[in-house]
């Protein structure tokens, strides 16, 4: 009966599906040469299109991933290899601005790569990008 009961167990075991979140974390050793408490942005390199991208910021209240010009004519994009998008957006400053519309690029960080709809701006950045994080 015992053994009757571990088979059941592992049976169970085996058929449990556990999903595996990863999390952008950071450890003490992270915060040396930085002032704490701060508000400094977080910005990091990505794979975007596959090429490592560098100065992509990570915006916690973006409601949309934003990619720059430089970042457009870095990856030799054409007009022919965007969509269309109608919505206007507001910049950091209050500005209204018009995109000139959005492409479909996968994005990989370490081992997970997940597609994503950029908007493209002509409007300038420090960054190359912007990126949300729900």
């Amino acid at each position: 009966m015992a053994r009757l009961l571990a088979e059941d167990v592992n049976l169970a075991l085996k058929r449990v599906r556990v999903e595996v979140r990863l999390a952008l974390s950071f450890s003490d050793e992270d915060k040396v040469g930085t002032i704490q408490p701060h508000d400094d942005a977080l910005v990091i390199m990505l794979r975007i299109g596959g090429y490592d991208v560098k100065r992509v910021m990570v915006d916690q209240g973006s409601g949309a991933e934003v990619m720059f010009p430089d970042l457009y004519k870095g990856l030799n994009l054409k007009l022919e290899d965007l969509t269309a998008y109608d919505s206007p957006l507001i910049s950091f400053d209050g500005k209204v601005v018009i995109p000139k519309g959005q492409t479909r690029l996968p994005i990989q960080a370490r081992s997970e790569v997940v597609e994503v709809n950029f908007i493209v701006v002509d409007a300038y950045s420090p960054y190359t990008a912007i990126v949300g994080r729900p």
